[in-house]
């Protein structure tokens, strides 16, 4: 008989959830079918959108290289989706709120309910990370090879750490592979390893993922303590006994906890693939996907306002005539370089007239013809960029007008760049609620049974989900990618450490070292497989 599954000798022993029960024929069947539901659906939605945008197929390499790309992509969710579904789960199955394979299929509906119901705003916060040129040149042979490259990195980290058994983050991950791309694109350029990353960008993502354990870990373990102090109820701070689920108003919390952390989860790491898709989209069917042309009728008047707004507020600062004829070469190096020059105010001016004049010219977003579309999208995406860090140079001395003025008129331009199709919602929340379905047992087993040295009470379960839950969902709102599994797991020792239980050492050590290790493993990896790619491609 399996240690998992061990028969109660006397009713003192606690028992240890099941975790060998599969999703029966049924399930297995269901399973499958979503599978090719998900393909068929995107496979549609693309030739709808490319249809839509007057586009046919000449030759079938570029749609070929799209559909690889997006199933790896997908894949990428795919195991962020088991290898953090123990995250929200683990809880409930060790409190026997809820039998195992009931959980993880409760769990992957809210993780898919979660990416549906995004904002968008870690999507589009990670992709800026990504080196500019990199970004502008993202169809071609390199923004390939930065593409595979970032997320085959991605997969094979967090593949190795769930093969272990070790909670690992899957945003650490990702953001490592996407530091890698870009210090190893600055290189092959003969620039510094420092000039390929927002390393701005990169320090209020890594403070996010760095403070967020420490904020599960405390807040957690005040929470059970303020528990202890206002619920009475000594069965809650035992270990649970004979299998028997908890009071049905802690086991309402408990399904609660869960529900919000696969919500918040889905929500949160769903966007990190939406972003990657979008990127790829825009590289291959660059017609249909790189502007929004379903903005409103509205949009170009407001858009040529905003514009004449901003023009007005650069004049009051002056700065040289431009040398160069085009003010893109200008602003280029402003964004790659982080250093304002005396023609970069004129140069950004130059540009949003210029901008301005295209937008008005076609009269609306969706009359853009295919030849038009990357460079007017490329235009967008500089002057956002140039706008976004314009706004925080200090030695401009902005006027609050001034600063209102740029930032509508970013907002604007986001409008048009910086949208995700609701089909893209719809497979990575397909790729992601499945993924929670399978291979979940091995953090599952570590969450719930090696960090503390005594089994999961339902106190600490309920303590360690609600913050996590907390956690995730503000991360979400403010638009930075946080860690579930270190935000849970710290949860989880938190608790153990409040209630005088005790810390396994040495899976915190493994959990410390997997956390240590993943950024440099990441972006060694990531950034040795650009270098490859970059030849192949």
């Amino acid at each position: 008989m399996s240690s998992t599954t061990a028969a109660i000798d006397s009713p003192g022993v606690v028992q240890k959830p099941k975790l060998d029960q599969g999703l029966g024929n049924a399930g297995k069947i269901g399973f499958a079918a979503a599978i090719v539901t998900a393909i068929v659906y995107v496979g549609y939605s693309i030739f709808v959108d490319a249809s839509a945008a007057g586009i046919h197929a000449n030759t079938y390499l570029p749609f070929i290289l799209l559909f690889i790309a997006l199933l790896v992509a997908l894949g990428f969710e795919f195991v962020n989706g088991f290898h953090d579904t123990a995250n929200a789960v683990a809880t409930v199955i060790y409190t026997n709120s809820m039998p195992a394979n009931v959980a993880v299929v409760w769990s992957g509906f809210f993780n898919f309910l979660g990416v549906l119901l995004s904002s968008g705003a870690v999507a589009f916060g990670i992709v800026s990370l990504l080196p500019v040129e990199l970004i502008l040149q993202v169809g071609s042979s390199a923004g390939f090879a930065m593409v595979f490259a970032l997320l085959t990195a991605a997969i094979v980290w967090n593949l190795a750490t769930w093969y272990l058994g070790i909670p690992s983050s899957s945003s650490h991950t990702l953001i490592g592979s996407i530091i890698g791309v870009g210090i190893a694109n600055a290189l092959m350029h003969g620039r510094s390893g420092t000039a390929g990353v927002d390393w701005t960008k990169a320090a209020d993502i890594g403070k996010a993922l760095l403070l967020s354990p420490l904020l599960g870990f405390t807040v957690a373990a005040l929470l059970f303590l303020t528990l202890k102090v206002l619920v009475r109820n000594k069965a809650l701070y035992e270990e649970p006994k004979n299998g028997l689920p908890p009071p049905w108003w802690i086991r309402g919390l408990l399904v609660f906890t869960c529900s919000g952390v696969s919500f918040a989860h889905g929500s949160n790491d769903g966007q990190k693939g939406m972003g990657l898709i979008m990127l790829i989209l825009i590289g291959t069917v660059p017609t249909a996907y790189a502007l929004n042309r379903a903005v409103p009728p509205q949009y170009v008047a407001d858009f040529h306002s905003h514009s004449s707004m901003v023009v007005q507020a650069l004049g009051t600062h002056g700065g040289e005539a431009l040398s160069e004829s085009d003010p893109r070469a200008t602003i280029t190096r402003y964004i790659a370089d982080k250093q304002l020059a005396p023609q970069t105010v004129p140069a950004l001016s130059a540009l949003v007239v210029d901008i301005d004049q295209q937008v008005s010219e076609y009269g609306t977003l969706a009359k853009v013809p295919a030849e038009a579309t990357r460079n007017m999208r490329n235009d967008m995406y500089l002057a956002a960029e140039a706008v976004k860090r314009l706004g925080k140079e200090s030695s401009l001395a902005l006027s609050d007008a001034d600063g209102k003025a740029l930032t509508e008129y970013k907002a604007s331009l986001d409008k048009a760049t910086r949208f995700i199709p609701t089909w893209v919602k719809v497979a990575v929340a397909f790729a992601l609620g499945l993924g929670t379905m399978v291979g979940w047992k091995r953090i599952v087993i570590t969450v719930g049974e090696k960090i503390g040295k005594s089994h999961l009470t339902y106190a600490q379960g309920a303590s360690a989900e609600l913050v996590a839950m907390c956690t995730i969902g503000a991360a979400d709102v403010f638009g930075l990618p946080v860690s579930t599994t270190h935000v849970l797991s710290s949860g989880v020792a938190g608790t153990m450490t409040a209630n005088k239980s005790g810390l396994q050492m040495s899976t915190v050590r493994n959990l410390l070292m997997a956390w240590v290790l993943t950024l440099p493993v990441s972006i060694a990896l990531a950034g040795s497989l650009y270098w490859v790619l970059s030849h192949v491609f």
